[in-house]
């Protein structure tokens, strides 16, 4: 289980690193208001895990992915489901939030997304 937290735009290297729980996908976790990116490891929740003790915010933590061979970003995770934000979906269901989400990954991983 590798997790990669950027920094900046993902290198090769962070991307190679993130690919080893699985090939065509790269899960992706973001602090929405911080921009703290984590990507890689086998669950949401192993990045999750590191961007609090870097000082992230639960309530901020989403997760999603991106699909390698399509470019395409998902916004999918088991730790999305919380009653108490009204979420009660794996998906983002907040359009705000959503937003945001894709714009922290576009800002990490352009390279390795849809245009």
């Amino acid at each position: 289980m590798s997790v990669v937290i950027l920094k900046k735009s993902a290198s090769a290297e962070d991307i190679q690193k993130a690919q080893e729980e699985y090939k065509s996908y790269i899960k992706v976790t973001v602090d929405i208001e911080k921009g703290f990116v984590a990507i890689g490891g086998e669950f949401h929740a192993d990045s999750e895990e590191k961007l609090l003790e870097l000082g992230a915010t639960q309530e901020n933590i989403w997760g999603g992915g991106i699909n390698l061979e399509t470019g395409e970003i998902e916004t999918n995770a088991i730790i999305n489901i919380r009653s108490k934000q009204n979420n009660l979906s794996a998906d983002v269901l907040d359009s705000e939030i959503r937003e945001k989400f894709i714009k922290t990954v576009e800002k990490y991983l352009n390279e390795y997304t849809k245009k």
